[in-house]
């Protein structure tokens, strides 16, 4: 259901993780030439991953254990993704010539938080449930 607000969140980590990681660069190398998605398979790869779980997230609307637990899914993704930016640009840092982060590598960021508002939203409307299913 579009008007429940996890279905907009989850339709914005869906478009940041497929449209923005290809616009923005991740990083710059020694020589200068910047990185993006497409330049890394697997990075690409994940990305996508991660924009097809938000969808599947999002037509999982009925079944919200289910989108609750592919969200989780998703989140546990964006932290590996996020913690290989963090490996990476730790190991950009100990070049002998100055390479430089790219914004890019705050794409996970920005997808784990609206992953976790998201999941706050399906508890909220799982628990509204329980409460009137109680009262029944």
């Amino acid at each position: 259901m579009i008007q429940r607000i996890q279905t907009v969140y989850l339709l914005v980590v869906m478009l940041i993780s497929a449209i923005l990681p290809f616009w923005v660069n991740l990083w710059s190398d020694a020589n200068g030439n910047e990185i993006y998605a497409q330049n890394e398979i697997l990075i690409s790869i994940v990305f996508y991953v991660i924009s097809v779980l938000a969808l599947v997230a999002i037509v999982l609307f009925k079944n919200r254990k289910n989108q609750f637990v592919v969200n989780r899914l998703n989140l546990l993704l964006n932290l590996f993704l996020l913690g290989f930016f963090v490996y990476r640009s730790l190991n950009l840092s100990g070049e002998t010539s100055v390479s430089e982060k790219g914004i890019g590598m705050l794409i996970p960021v920005i997808s784990i938080v609206f992953l976790v508002l998201a999941n706050r939203a399906i508890k909220k409307d799982e628990d509204l449930v329980k409460s009137v299913d109680r009262l029944r």
